[in-house]
């Protein structure tokens, strides 16, 4: 029978990404991640086959925490309140999760990507590709009344661009974002929503 592993997924992922999140990419190898878990380098390939297929589990586990946040956010009832507490959420989880902003908004989404990966872990980076823009296509249209490209541009702009810009000075800072970028998205929001309201094209 064989004996159970002693180290999670989780918590090798973790660990890879703690690494990344302070000193790079390329500071996640194999050796680092087994020195920070105190784990022999087998304990991590038995869970993950290669280095690539780790990091892209780590990127796709990270994109889907920010993500599935913000498009959970965007299916409120009411458009407006869907979309302010979807820009309000790209705040909330940097600070929820600083390791998952660091990676994510610090990094591009190329450099996890490999045409190694497993068949299931390509179609959920296809997945996590279209999910923001088809979000972004419904929200437009329940609050302008169609996705053109202006209201699809103002929508973009305000919800996730706005945003993203306030949180990602502050991570780059290696801190987490303070309550005033609240304050300030909101703001932005409400200004640019009732000025692309007036201007629908």
């Amino acid at each position: 029978m064989p004996r159970p592993s002693k180290f999670s997924e989780t918590e090798i992922i973790d660990a890879a990404g703690a690494l990344v999140a302070a000193s790079g990419l390329g500071a996640a190898t194999i050796g680092a991640i087994g020195t920070r878990l105190e784990a022999p380098s087998g304990s991590i390939y038995h869970r993950f086959a290669t280095r690539d297929v780790l990091l892209g589990r780590l990127w796709l586990r990270k994109a889907a925490f920010f993500q599935n946040r913000f498009v959970a956010a965007l299916a409120g009832a009411d458009p407006h309140d869907a979309g302010l507490a979807a820009a309000l959420s790209i705040a909330a989880a940097a600070r929820a999760d600083f390791d998952a902003a660091r990676i994510m908004l610090l990094h591009r989404r190329e450099d996890f990507l490999s045409e190694k990966w497993p068949a299931s872990m390509t179609a959920e980076a296809k997945r996590l590709g279209v999910q923001v823009d088809d979000a972004l296509r419904d929200i437009a249209r329940r609050l302008f009344g169609r996705a053109s490209p202006r209201a699809l541009r103002v929508t973009t702009f305000v919800i996730l661009d706005v945003p993203l810009a306030a949180v990602r000075r502050h991570v780059a800072a290696n801190e987490p974002p303070p309550p005033i970028v609240d304050d300030l998205v909101r703001s932005a929001y409400g200004a640019l929503i009732a000025r692309g309201a007036r201007r629908p094209r």
